[in-house]
C-alpha cells in the first residue's frame, strides 16, 4: 500500500506531533507498506531523501523556527502542501493519505480527495481541536472552524490521541467518527538505566510556554526550600525570560537549571540522571515527553488532565494532581521527595506500563488496520 503522511512538522523541525509521525512512518515501512512524508523545508535541509525506508519531501514555505510556527506560516503551507499534493498525486499514486493536524495538513488531504478520490484520514493533536488552549487558539479556532468541519467529515475517519482530545473533537462535532490510538515511544532508545534514588533530581522537558504550566511547578517549590531537591528544565520558548524572573523572586535560582532544547545523548543524560519527572501542563493531546520518561524508568508527577490521565495511574506509576493548582502539586511533590523508595517502585511500573501499551509499533499497526478496515468500505 501507499501511503503519503502530510505534517508541517516533522524532524528536526516541530515537537511531539513530528516525532510522532516519523515514528509512525518508520514502523508503517517495517510493515512493508510504501510511505513518503510530505513536509515544509527549513534551513539547510535536503528536499528530498530516504531514511528508515521513508521517502521525505520537504517543500519550501515559510518557516522561521524549528521549534514553532505562526499562524501566517501555517496558512502558507497549507497552500503550499496543497498544490504540492495535487501536483505530484499521478507520481507518489497514494492508496491513502495520513494528515496530522486537521489545519494546516488536512486541507491538502481534502484537496487530494476532491481532485482525484483517495481517502485520507486525520489525526488529531491538540491544537487543532477547538477547545483546545483556548487562551491560545479561541480565535483561530473560530476562524477555521467551517474549514475543519468540511475536512472532518469528508475523511475516511479521525484519530484522537487520547480520550480527552477525543471528547474535545466530538464536543466541536458530534457526528465525526473518531478512533483513539495513542502516541507511542521507542522502547530501544528510550530504556532503562541504573541510577540513583537520593537525592531528588526533578526534571521537566518541553516548550516553554504557558501551556506547560511550569510557573505553577515553580511556585510549588518555592515551599519545598527545606527539602533537598534540583529541578532540571529542558527546553525553550517565549516564557524563558519571565520564569527566570520567578526563579530569582522566590529565592530557588541555585536549585533551577534551564538547559535549553536538548536531544540525542544529552537529554538521554538528563533523562537517565534525574529520578522524578514533573509535567505540571495546563492541556495535552498525549505528551510524548510522558511516555519517554515512562520508558526510562521514571516515576511521573502530573496535572489531572487528558493524556497525562491515561499515562498516569495515580498511586501507581505516579501521582495526579488538580491541574493549576499549586498547593495540590506541592503536596505530591513532599509525598514523593521523602520517599525515595516509592519513587523506585513508581518508576519501575511506568516502564511495563510503556513496554504494555505503547510501543511505535504497536501504534503503527493500530494506524494500519484502521485504513485497511477505511478502504474496505469504500
Amino acid at each position: 500500500m501507499n501511503i503519503l503522511i502530510i505534517n508541517s512538522e516533522y524532524p528536526p523541525i516541530g515537537g511531539g506531533a513530528g516525532n510522532a509521525s516519523a515514528n509512525i512512518a518508520r514502523e508503517l515501512a517495517n510493515l512493508g507498506q510504501e510511505v513518503t512524508v510530505l513536509t515544509v523545508h527549513y534551513g539547510d535541509l535536503p528536499r528530498y531523501t530516504s531514511q528508515d525506508g521513508v521517502h521525505v519531501v520537504r517543500i519550501k514555505a515559510l518557516r522561521r523556527r524549528l521549534d514553532r510556527s505562526s499562524a501566517l506560516e501555517q496558512i502558507i503551507f497549507m497552500v503550499a502542501s496543497s498544490i504540492s499534493t495535487i501536483a505530484s498525486l499521478r507520481k507518489w499514486q497514494p492508496d491513502v493519505i495520513i494528515a496530522f493536524f486537521g489545519v494546516p495538513c488536512g486541507a491538502a488531504a481534502w484537496c487530494a480527495n476532491i481532485f482525484s478520490g483517495v481517502p485520507y484520514f486525520v489525526s488529531l493533536r491538540g491544537g487543532d481541536v477547538p477547545g483546545f488552549r483556548p487562551y491560545d487558539f479561541a480565535l483561530y479556532h473560530k476562524l477555521v472552524a467551517p474549514l475543519l468541519r468540511l475536512i472532518w467529515r469528508r475523511s475516511s475517519g479521525l484519530v484522537a490521541n487520547s480520550s480527552g482530545l477525543k471528547n474535545l473533537a466530538q464536543a466541536f462535532d458530534s457526528d465525526a467518527p473518531i478512533t483513539i490510538i495513542p502516541n507511542g515511544v521507542d522502547l530501544q532508545r528510550y530504556s532503562l538505566s541504573k541510577r540513583d534514588w537520593e537525592p531528588a533530581r526533578l526534571l521537566f522537558v518541553g516548550r516553554l510556554v504557558y501551556q506547560k504550566g511550569i510557573d505553577i511547578l515553580l511556585a510549588a517549590l518555592e515551599g519545598l526550600k527545606s527539602h533537598p531537591w534540583e529541578l532540571s528544565l529542558v527546553g525553550d520558548g517565549p516564557e524563558r525570560e519571565a520564569l527566570q524572573s520567578l526563579v530569582q523572586e522566590y529565592g530557588i535560582s541555585d536549585r533551577v537549571h534551564f538547559k535549553c532544547w536538548l536531544d540525542g545523548d544529552d537529554l538521554m543524560g538528563q533523562l537517565q540522571e534525574a529520578n522524578l519527572f514533573v509535567f505540571p501542563s495546563r492541556h495535552e493531546g498525549m505528551p510524548n515527553a510522558v511516555l519517554e520518561a515512562m520508558a526510562c524508568g521514571l516515576p511521573i508527577i502530573a496535572s489531572q488532565i487528558a493524556g497525562n490521565e491515561e499515562l498516569v495511574t495515580d498511586g501507581e506509576n505516579g501521582l495526579l494532581f488538580s491541574p493549576e493548582d499549586a498547593n495540590a502539586l506541592r503536596e505530591a511533590l513532599v509525598d514523593l521527595l521523602e520517599n525515595p523508595f516509592r519513587r523506585e517502585q513508581m518508576g519501575a511500573a511506568s516502564r511495563r506500563n510503556v513496554e504494555a501499551k505503547y510501543s511505535w509499533s504497536r501504534v503503527a499497526k493500530q494506524y494500519l488496520a484502521l485504513i485497511e478496515k477505511g478502504s474496505s468500505k469504500l
